[in-house]
């Protein structure tokens, strides 16, 4: 077994040892899936405007509680972590585009990270992310399996086989729908 498979059955161990409780298992887990996070984290910022407020470990911050503090999930592996993972992040990134647009229809007041400090960098718009997240749950309703190839591959920057072991599909059925999907999102936030 490469080291590559020890990391990932190591990492599903942890997962599911947290999933029975062990708040030991979390510990670990949180040192070894930080790194990782944070580069999923700076993969989701990555189209976003200079000096955008939320910086890849605030976001790795926010998932990482949401993940500790939802409903219990029974893992499956280390895609499904990541993909559950990059699934949060997206809603953070659309929940914090919703409220910036809120306030500038003056409509309310942003809730601020304390670290956050420049204000000056938030001229620029983010309507883009809540395109694609509203063509993303189009998309979802037509071909939900698409929806969810674009998710692990976009959002959780996961290899197809990695996306067609948490999915139970083949490498070319992801490759199949990775297609269909963005030909259908790119006519879809081309129209």
């Amino acid at each position: 077994m490469d080291s590559a498979n020890r990391s990932s059955v190591q990492l599903t161990r942890l997962l599911q040892a947290w999933n029975r409780g062990d708040q030991d298992a979390l510990q670990r887990l949180s040192e070894i899936v930080y790194a990782e996070l944070r580069r999923l984290a700076s993969y989701n910022l990555r189209g976003e405007r200079q000096g955008h407020l939320l910086q890849p470990s605030a976001l790795v911050n926010e998932a990482f509680l949401r993940l500790m503090s939802g409903a219990a999930v029974d893992w499956q592996n280390r895609a499904h972590f990541y993909g559950v993972a990059a699934r949060l992040m997206r809603q953070i990134l659309v929940d914090f585009a919703r409220a910036r647009a809120t306030v500038k229809r003056g409509q309310g007041d942003l809730p601020l990270a304390l670290s956050a400090v420049d204000l000056a960098a938030e001229a620029a718009d983010s309507v883009d992310l809540l395109d694609v997240d509203a063509a993303l749950q189009e998309l979802a309703q037509l071909h939900p399996r698409q929806a969810n190839v674009v998710e692990l591959r976009f959002f959780a920057g996961l290899e197809n086989r990695e996306v067609a072991a948490c999915l139970g599909i083949s490498d070319d059925t992801v490759l199949r729908d990775w297609r269909m999907a963005r030909a259908w999102l790119f006519a879809r936030l081309h129209a």
